[in-house]
């Protein structure tokens, strides 16, 4: 079983009042939608049903003066879907966002990682047989 991840991280997201949201999901929708050419197959990717793929790149469309994501339908082409200019931008200025805020709070986290409790897994406790 591979090694758990327990570095601290912090999550970017920001709120577009009064009930949008932009964070590391839609972004990483976003960049599987350009890599597989595909909603349907970015969801599944993401282990998320077409439909709540489709909800979330409506949103993310509906969210800016520009589209994100333009798909096709199917037909002899087999439909598809890709990022627009905005949509390869959108990504880059994120995951911009994500380095700066992580470069900001560093020390911060450092001092956290200090701080924190053992992390390592707790151990099962021994069974004992009925009697």
């Amino acid at each position: 079983m591979p090694k758990a991840d327990n570095t601290l991280r912090p999550v970017l997201r920001i709120d577009f009042p009064p009930e949008d949201r932009l964070g590391r999901g839609k972004i990483m929708l976003l960049e599987l939608i350009r890599e597989t050419g595909s909603i349907s197959a970015a969801g599944r990717a993401m282990d998320m049903s077409y439909r709540r793929a489709w909800l979330l790149v409506d949103a993310l469309n509906r969210m800016f003066q520009e589209a994100a994501v333009e798909s096709q339908r199917g037909g002899r082409q087999g439909g598809g879907a890709a990022l627009t200019e905005f949509g390869e931008a959108l990504i880059e200025r994120f995951r911009g966002m994500e380095t700066k805020a992580r470069a900001a709070i560093a020390d911060d986290l450092d001092w956290l990682e200090a701080a924190r409790a053992d992390v390592t897994p707790p151990q099962p406790l021994p069974t004992r047989g009925r009697g």
